[in-house]
């Protein structure tokens, strides 16, 4: 059973353009081993952390840094703390800092002048977990040398650098000129204890360093989606970079390393959780498989709960409206090929909605998505309307390109393009997606058949009974989907009205597989139609 991974395995830059390899080795010589059966030991990294470290402290060809925000997303047990109290310790007193090239072409490294390491969270018992460990990571070697003070909430070196533990206020963190910030368990960082705040703060102060050198390192358990928090957050905005191109984040100086088990439909499959946990824990093999087991099936925790801290899985709570596990678990590797019979499902928007063309094939019910245009986050997204342009050329070339059978398309905002492909495409589609147009249909209203619709289609993703490509912005409109109970059925929403958590992508899948379910109760796929036989055949 292979891991989910936000990075590739084999993506370890050369010796020659990381710090990594001083990161490993100050630590190596410098720092113990603080707690466990080889506590005071020398500190080891695992083949999996070492990795990291050479993929954090990469360095380009004029030895700035290509990363400047990170997030390592681990699962319970892993060992964050100490990996990252370990990084702490070298951004404090260590060769942590690129100064020249050598003669040979390798870089040399140079300690921070003026370190200021600040591990921060929303409360000092968050703090403690790391700020504990420091006390026994220190070799006697280190303490002599840099003139370590280690105290309860601050130590200091000889020459004035420190680490400090932070939970105030983010009135009192501005304009503080910190070298590293570690942000501790992020998935705990939320509106109403301050932590959007504090995270906001933090990245402000680092962007004023100088010489861009400082940045910021989050840790986390898999978020729980819907809560809002930091590292809710964190990963939407690496997920929507990530679904530009896998090259994006890196340009963009985001480094997202998370190590996921993949989708197991049922827990009480103890092969399946045992394979799972195995793949997501990588090289923490100090983690017994058989207690993990024995605590998820103890019930203490929700199943929810249990997948996202012992599995490193993004979960739903109880109000989403599919699973991660259910929707993975209909992946697949096939695509749409020319002159393929599908349907097609659309909803508009035109700033800050979303626009989404989903198709979905009639033989298998493979969902592929056409296209989906989303404003862009930051100041690149301020003005930004949906290209029309480029939305009615995608209908267009899908019409070129595949036999399209049926085409529900939502009227909000869209009526008179609705209008023109209704009337352009009317004799080549055998199905009608109302009595007044044959592809507008308002969404606002018919609730009973968009009720049944979407319990229709639930049901199938649960069942494993349609298919899709993988699309990453898709699944992201998918998860972000919840429950909405009426008097008819379950059907879908956002999670609240001025939610930037977009669905879009979901109702256009929706209005896709309504568009195929009606053609197939119609009988009209079985009538000679133009001299041709319809079947379900491609």
């Amino acid at each position: 059973m292979e891991p989910i991974l936000t990075i590739d395995d084999n993506y370890v830059p050369p010796d020659n353009r990381t710090l990594g390899v001083y990161a490993f080795l100050w630590c190596s010589k410098y720092l113990k081993q603080p707690d466990g059966p080889e506590a005071g030991d020398p500190w080891r990294f695992t083949p999996e952390q070492i990795r990291i470290l050479k993929r954090w402290y990469e360095i380009d060809e004029n030895g700035r840094f290509i990363y400047r925000q990170g997030t390592i997303r681990r699962l319970k047990g892993w060992g964050k703390d100490p990996f990252t109290a370990a990084l702490c310790a070298f951004e404090f007193v260590g060769p942590c800092r690129f100064d020249r090239w050598g003669a040979d072409g390798f870089p040399i490294a140079k300690a921070q002048s003026a370190a200021w390491v600040q591990i921060a969270a929303t409360s000092m018992d968050q703090t403690r977990n790391t700020m504990t460990v420091f006390p026994n990571l220190f070799s006697e070697e280190a303490i002599e040398k840099y003139g370590i003070d280690v105290g309860k909430q601050i130590i200091y070196s000889a020459v004035g650098n420190r680490i400090e533990a932070v939970t105030s206020s983010h009135t009192a963190l501005e304009g503080g000129r910190s070298t590293f910030n570690l942000l501790n368990e992020t998935q705990h960082w939320k509106e109403n204890n301050g932590g959007h705040l504090m995270a906001m703060t933090i990245a402000g102060n680092l962007a004023k360093s100088r010489g861009g050198g400082a940045r910021s390192m989050e840790i986390t358990n898999a978020p729980l989606p819907g809560e809002d928090s930091v590292a809710e957050r964190t990963y939407h905005a690496w997920a929507k970079l990530r679904d530009k191109d896998a090259e994006v984040p890196r340009r963009a100086g985001v480094y997202y390393d998370s190590v996921e088990a993949p989708a197991i439909p049922d827990l009480s499959d103890r092969e399946a959780l045992e394979a799972g946990i195995i793949a997501a824990r990588g090289d923490a093999t100090w983690l017994d498989v058989d207690w993990i087991i024995s605590t998820i099936y103890a019930g203490t925790y929700p199943a929810y709960q249990s997948r996202r801290m012992f599995l490193n899985q993004l979960v739903s709570d109880d109000d989403s409206l599919i699973s991660p596990q259910a929707w993975d678990a209909c992946q697949t590797d096939e695509q749409l090929q020319r002159g393929d019979r599908i349907t097609l499902g659309f909803d508009g928007g035109k700033t800050d909605d979303a626009t989404a063309l989903v198709a979905m094939r009639l033989s298998d019910r493979l969902i592929v998505p056409i296209g989906i245009w989303e404003q862009p986050d930051g100041p690149q997204g301020d003005g930004w309307e949906v290209p029309r342009d480029q939305v009615e050329d995608a209908v267009h070339h899908t019409f070129a390109t595949y036999n399209v059978v049926g085409f529900f398309a939502d009227v909000a905002l869209w009526e008179s393009e609705v209008e023109s492909w209704s009337e352009e495409y009317r004799t080549r589609l055998v199905v009608k997606a109302s009595g007044k147009s044959t592809v507008g249909r308002d969404m606002r209203g018919g609730l009973v058949e968009i009720t049944a619709a979407n319990e229709r289609l639930v049901a199938a993703v649960e069942a494993g009974k349609v298919k899709h490509n993988g699309h990453r912005t898709l699944k992201r409109h998918v998860m972000n989907a919840k429950r909405k109970i009426n008097r008819f059925g379950v059907s879908f929403t956002k999670e609240h009205r001025e939610s930037k958590r977009k669905v879009d992508g979901y109702a256009a899948t929706l209005l896709a597989d309504l568009a195929r379910h009606n053609l197939v109760e119609s009988g009209k796929l079985k009538r000679p139609r133009s001299g041709r036989v319809w079947g379900f055949g491609a």
